[in-house]
């Protein structure tokens, strides 16, 4: 191992050059004017695997392709684990607001600030640039390695899932490694164990033929509107809990374990009030702002349409109101059984003075692996030598549908190892990455596959 680590030192300023090749393609996924952009950055990817050792090649899709790039194969059955990342990127508008150009790396001290940065790019390129030590120092990997990389993460990884259904039989791993997330602080790297689930709908409740004049009607027929703030309301109840009837019926709780790790998270919840900008902060009752953002279940508004939106005032009864909605979910609730009991109420708390239309969106399952697991101590493990600080494990509040994809149809747990800070602006102008974390991420990955290989 000395000679990887003292590769990846000795190598640290080509590397960030590498990086900034990668981060000039304006890969934006988003916008078909940019899927030339993607496939010259995937014909990039493929080169610089085969230049670093590695055989690589693009898999077509509907969409945009998919990289396969695996480490030279040994003789015997060896672990074999999988490096999930995207080479696709966020819209960069409003441009006015990026301080550089963002296809333009710029180095501010230690930061590298452009699109695509920290989200994914830096992150996954880190892995391959511990692959490289391994590769070129003539060091043996204790397991076999392949890299996964897609076009279309930050619009739904649409082509992903069928990809991967139907090349099940031979994308056969003992886990999936991923650093799309983020770390507390850079003397606190992090695993994050638990992702948040989602489910979403559209409610819809329709009232008079068209709208009426308030005047004339108001008093005679129920106004839409208020039907539905009303209906609203009583999905939560005044201590902040979500009234659907066995909405909780499978969170699974807190456990101490759990609860110490949180503490160890920077911040408090005054720190997180001014932050947020509101006069005080509200949740369910009995926890943090930090537990109710990552360890328990919400319903949400997304969006409220009702009635005339112009300058001044119309006199009005809406012929309709409409909301958007999600409920995050936590392990082990399923979106399937949540929306059906969510419909199940919205119907029976209906007035029958309007009609109820329900649109079911999409949803995503919550993603939970142990913490006390194997696999997840030596990840633990790696990041305390590379980080040099005593990790945390956290749960994040969002959700990754691929995390729970690669569970469902390859049967495989992720550990999820991320290396981006707080204020690195992903999805936001200015986007950044910390060299040190860049650096920090190299040695992990290097340590990574070694203790994963003792935990088999």
């Amino acid at each position: 191992m000395k000679a990887v680590l003292e590769y990846l030192k000795t190598n640290q300023s080509r590397f960030v050059d590498e990086l900034c090749e990668l981060l000039r393609f304006p890969s934006v996924s988003a916008q078909p004017q940019h899927t030339p952009d993607l496939h010259a950055c995937a014909d990039w990817l493929v080169e610089h695997c085969r230049r670093i050792g590695l055989s690589a090649e693009l898999c077509p899709t509907p969409g945009h392709p998919i990289m396969l790039a695996r480490t030279p194969r040994r003789a015997g059955a060896r672990p074999h684990f999988l490096v999930y990342g995207h080479y696709d990127v966020q819209p960069p508008e409003p441009f006015d607001l990026w301080n550089s150009p963002p296809f333009e790396p710029t180095i501010r001290g230690r930061h590298l600030i452009a699109r695509g940065a920290a989200d994914n790019k830096g992150q996954h390129f880190a892995h391959l640039k511990a692959v490289e030590a391994y590769l070129k120092t003539g060091t043996d990997l204790p397991c076999d390695l392949t890299f996964l990389l897609e076009g279309e993460e930050e619009t739904g990884s649409a082509s992903l899932t069928p990809f991967l259904r139907a090349r099940r039989r031979e994308l056969r791993y003992d886990a999936v490694v991923i650093s799309d997330t983020g770390m507390p602080a850079k003397n606190l790297p992090a695993l994050t164990y638990a992702l948040r689930g989602c489910a979403s709908l559209e409610v819809t409740l329709r009232g008079p033929s068209r709208d009426l004049h308030s005047g004339s009607f108001g008093g005679s027929v129920e106004n839409p509107a208020m039907a539905l703030c009303q209906l609203l309301a009583k999905m939560r109840d005044a201590k902040g809990r979500v009234t659907i009837p066995g909405f909780y019926e499978d969170v699974v709780a807190i456990t101490p374990l759990e609860r110490k790790q949180l503490r160890r998270l920077p911040g408090s919840e005054e720190g997180c009030r001014r932050f947020l900008g509101v006069p005080a902060l509200y949740g369910e009752k009995g926890f943090t702002s930090t537990e109710r953002t990552t360890a328990r279940p919400t319903f949400e508004i997304n969006g409220l349409t009702s009635g005339y939106q112009g300058e001044g005032g119309k006199t009005i009864i809406p012929a309709w109101a409409r909301a958007k909605i999600t409920m995050r979910l936590v392990a082990d609730q399923q979106p399937e059984r949540i929306m059906k009991a969510t419909i199940a109420w919205l119907k029976q708390l209906c007035p029958r003075t309007v009609r109820l239309e329900i649109s079911a969106d999409h949803g995503a399952p919550p993603y939970l692996v142990e913490p006390t697991g194997a696999h997840v101590q030596a990840a633990l493990r790696s990041l305390r030598a590379a980080f040099r600080h005593e990790p945390v494990l956290i749960r994040e509040g969002g959700s990754i549908p691929i995390v729970s994809d690669f569970k469902r149809i390859l049967g495989v747990d992720s550990l999820l190892l991320g290396l981006a800070l707080p204020d690195d602006n992903a999805h936001s102008p200015n986007e950044k990455f910390d060299l040190d974390c860049f650096a920090g991420g190299q040695r992990m990955s290097a340590l990574l596959w070694q203790e994963l290989v003792k935990a088999e």
